[in-house]
């Protein structure tokens, strides 16, 4: 296979080899494989990864400042009967990030499988005119450099897997097909929410759907790339919000109600399995309607 997807301007052919038809359920097996979810301390992140050790992988937690995340692992490994383990990850550093993933790809079984960029944080602040250029900062640079940093760094190992078929350890690699990179984005990159003023976050989840839309074509030979937008979800993140405010969201909700975060996790499990390996630069809308034109 070349090292380049595009020849002369056009996509070479068979790209990727197509897998042979099969039952469709244990397309949906993670049996053996390593998944990193990175904010899993808690919400979207940790019902995540629960779905995916449920499935069989062997899961790394990432988390930031919640150490209960020590805890969450150890109630993963012996629910599921997988290995799992909790980091404390600075996804905004990307030698932070890179060291990371290094160093799970080496202590579970040296290979990558699964990448969840689930990391993020909202902006709080208002209006952009009276918001603090360092609360600007913090947010883009978690939102959407986070993401990148944590793709690139998983990319190297899918890469190379691609390429020498082995793990880390020189044996060959088994139920391995391609990589999976999913990211968190939100219906804020595709909508202007109201009545809460965010644009710095919009902009940030805008960017993050079409890093992956361009991170599908450039590694369309060893990994695909996707994401989700989550609409308003039920979690700590918008525990600031006041009631008043969510009521008017759920006026505009058509199910009249905030998501759950396990109503996500069937969507994050389709798209880290081999029952979606005809899907990459995908944005799957879980937001209960709202985005509806």
């Amino acid at each position: 296979m070349s090292s380049e997807p595009i020849v002369n301007g056009l996509f070479k052919h068979d790209n990727t080899p197509a897998p042979k038809a099969g039952r469709i359920l244990p397309l949906f097996s993670l049996k053996g494989r390593t998944a990193i979810v990175s904010g899993a301390g808690a919400g979207i992140g940790l019902a995540v990864a629960h779905a995916l050790a449920e499935a069989g992988a062997n899961v790394a937690i990432w988390y930031n400042s919640n150490k209960k995340a020590l805890d969450r692992a150890k109630e993963i490994e012996q629910t599921y009967g997988v290995k799992a383990r909790a980091y404390q990850v600075n996804i905004t550093s990307a030698e932070a990030v890179q060291q990371a993933v290094d160093e799970i790809v080496k202590e579970f079984n040296g290979r990558l499988d699964i990448f969840i960029a689930n990391s993020g944080i909202p902006w709080t602040q208002g209006a952009i005119i009276d918001g603090e250029i360092d609360h600007y900062r913090k947010v883009v640079t978690t939102d959407l450099d986070g993401t990148f940093y944590c793709a690139r760094a998983a990319a190297k190992h899918w890469k190379r897997q691609a390429a020498e078929g082995t793990d880390l350890n020189g044996k060959k690699l088994e139920n391995y097909t391609t990589g999976s990179f999913v990211a968190t984005a939100s219906m804020s990159g595709h909508i202007v929410n109201i009545p809460q003023l965010q644009a710095a976050y919009n902009a940030a989840k805008a960017g993050v759907i079409h890093l992956v839309h361009s991170l599908a074509v450039e590694w369309v030979q060893y990994a695909r790339a996707n994401s989700i937008s989550p609409g308003y979800i039920a979690t700590e993140i918008s525990d600031f919000v006041p009631q008043e405010v969510k009521n008017i969201w759920k006026d505009k909700i058509p199910m009249g109600r905030e998501g759950q975060a396990h109503e996500l996790t069937g969507a994050y499990l389709y798209l880290a399995s081999d029952a979606a390996s005809y899907t990459t630069g995908a944005d799957i809308v879980v937001d209960g309607g709202y985005v509806l034109p």
